[in-house]
C-alpha cells in the first residue's frame, strides 16, 4: 500500500506561524502522521518537513540528508556550537532562498516514534536542517532571518507567493 501525501502548507497559510503544541505520547496516528510526512517530504524533494507545514501545530518533524529518515517528537536543544552561513531554502517558500548564519554543531534531545528519548549530536548539514526544521515548530520561516535592503527585495516575491495561493 502507497503511503499517503498531504497538502503542504505554502507562506501565508496562518498555520506556519502558530507555536505548535508538545506530544503527550506518540501513538499509532503519530506514526501514520509521520509516515505520511515522509513520504510527502520524499515527493517534493526536501531534506526535512514539520507538522505546521502540513496544517498541523504537534512537535513533530522528519528528517533524511541521505543517512536514512530521522522523526523528532518534542525537541529540545540542549547545546550550540560554531557556525557557518549557507544559502537554505524551504519546502513552504517555493523559489526563496536566504543565507542564514546557524550553529555548526548541536546537542539535543527528542522523543522518537517509540516514545524513547534520546540525546545526540548532529553537526553541519543535519545540524542545520534540525534547526531549519525546529524553527517550524515556533512558528519562525527562513525568511525571518532577512533584514534591511534583502528583506525589502524578498517582500515582492512574497507578496507575489501570497497572491498565487490565494487562487488557488
Amino acid at each position: 500500500m502507497a503511503a499517503l501525501t498531504l497538502k503542504l502548507r505554502l507562506y501565508g497559510d496562518p498555520c506556519l506561524r502558530k507555536k505548535s503544541a508538545p506530544v503527550q505520547k506518540v501513538g499509532a496516528s503519530e506514526r501514520i502522521l509521520i509516515a505520511a510526512m515522509l513520504e510527502t517530504m520524499r515527493q517534493e524533494k526536501g531534506l526535512g518537513l514539520a507538522a505546521p507545514q502540513v496544517g498541523i501545530n504537534q512537535q513533530i518533524f522528519v528528517v533524511d540528508i541521505g543517512d536514512g529518515p530521522i522523526a523528532v517528537i518534542n525537541p529540545k536543544i540542549l547545546k550550540r556550537s560554531g557556525s557557518h552561513v549557507q544559502e537554505e531554502g524551504c519546502l513552504s517558500i517555493p523559489q526563496v532562498m536566504v543565507n542564514i548564519k546557524r550553529s555548526k554543531k548541536i546537542t539535543v534531545e527528542y522523543t522518537q516514534a517509540n516514545n524513547e528519548v534520546v540525546e545526540k549530536e548532529f553537526t553541519d548539514l543535519l545540524a542545520r536542517v534540525f534547526l531549519h526544521e525546529n524553527d517550524h515548530l515556533h512558528g519562525k520561516l527562513i525568511i525571518d532571518f532577512v533584514k534591511g535592503k534583502e528583506r525589502k527585495e524578498l517582500e515582492e516575491k512574497l507578496r507575489e507567493l501570497q497572491k498565487s495561493q490565494v487562487k488557488s
